[in-house]
């Protein structure tokens, strides 16, 4: 065994003066995420501190987890918990499913549609560019009681008889979040279902309309099938960003009080408790940590569950 470890440990070195030049040109991107992605991870120790800026670290007085105890008792992080979960599902569904059925759509324009195909892609990607900012001063307008379009052609359908105040009412504020940012990220997220369906062998499609399948039946059984793998490391990807339910969306369209209720998700309340109050950062990492250590749960489960079935996975 010896032996064989000594061979082994030859055959490494071999290689790796082999791969001297990737090796070297790879070492500035391992100091990079070395600073800047996990150095920082120093800072979850505040999680277990009664921390005080002014002091020392040494000096910092340590109270294991109080903080969390603090966190799991209070009433607002159930309520943000609530939100975000709630919000990041409507997120993932009316995200996943549109992204899929644009991206199919797309591919069934070809001939003399391509030029059409390239504008539709251009246009839908445009929106993935725009800041949160100047996105929610749009839904603003478009959703506005004094002259939201919205309203206008409501109103002049005789769908409703009056105005209605849409970001004032609690259970329209998490649709419009998903669907703002189905008009966001749909083209953008497109453009990976795009690349993968271009790997499918055209034959298959062929083979396809040989046996009497049309548009449709194409996409359900070769389209689809083809992209699988692409959709479920996707799926596992998404999966694990259920916590992430956004922060400008909610923080600027929830400023106005009405909806506050549904609006403040976990990363609104890790800034609001964070600088908030006294102790306010320790609380803060805390539930920051908490979110990341479920987000991580989340995607090891689905990674698992896709093992289980055989299918695609990350790790």
């Amino acid at each position: 065994m010896a032996t064989s470890k000594t061979v082994s440990k030859k055959e490494f070195w071999k290689l790796a003066r082999k791969q001297k030049s990737l090796i070297l040109i790879s070492i500035p991107f391992f100091i990079y995420f070395f600073i800047f992605n996990y150095l920082p991870l120093w800072g979850l120790t505040l999680a277990f501190q009664n921390y005080k800026p002014y002091h020392k670290f040494w000096e910092q007085e340590w109270v294991g987890l109080l903080h969390f105890k603090n966190l799991f008792t209070d009433p607002d992080f159930y309520r943000v918990m609530r939100n975000t979960i709630g919000m990041s599902l409507i997120n993932l569904a009316l995200g996943f499913i549109t992204a899929i059925i644009f991206a199919l759509l797309l591919n069934e324009l070809t001939g003399n549609l391509y030029h059409f195909k390239r504008v539709v892609q251009t246009i839908s990607y445009m929106p993935h560019f725009l800041s949160w900012i100047i996105v929610c001063g749009l839904v603003s307008n478009i959703l506005s009681m004094d002259d939201g379009i919205l309203n206008e052609i409501l109103l002049r359908s005789g769908l409703i008889k009056e105005k209605i105040h849409f970001l004032g009412k609690p259970e329209y504020f998490w649709w419009i979040v998903g669907f703002t940012n189905v008009w966001k990220s749909m083209g953008w997220n497109s453009i990976i279902y795009l690349a993968a369906i271009t790997s499918i062998d055209p034959c298959l499609y062929e083979a396809a309309a040989i046996d009497g399948y049309g548009r449709f039946g194409r996409m359900w059984h070769v389209t689809l099938p083809g992209i699988k793998s692409t959709i479920i490391v996707l799926l596992i990807m998404n999966a694990g960003w259920i916590l992430n339910a956004g922060f400008e969306m909610q923080y600027i369209l929830g400023s106005n009080g009405l909806v506050l209720d549904v609006s403040e998700t976990i990363d609104i309340f890790v800034l609001k408790r964070g600088f908030g109050r006294s102790g306010g950062f320790s609380f803060g990492t805390a539930a920051g940590m908490f979110k990341t250590v479920v987000s991580t749960i989340i995607l090891l489960l689905c990674n698992k569950i896709a093992a289980l079935l055989d299918e695609e996975r990350l790790v």
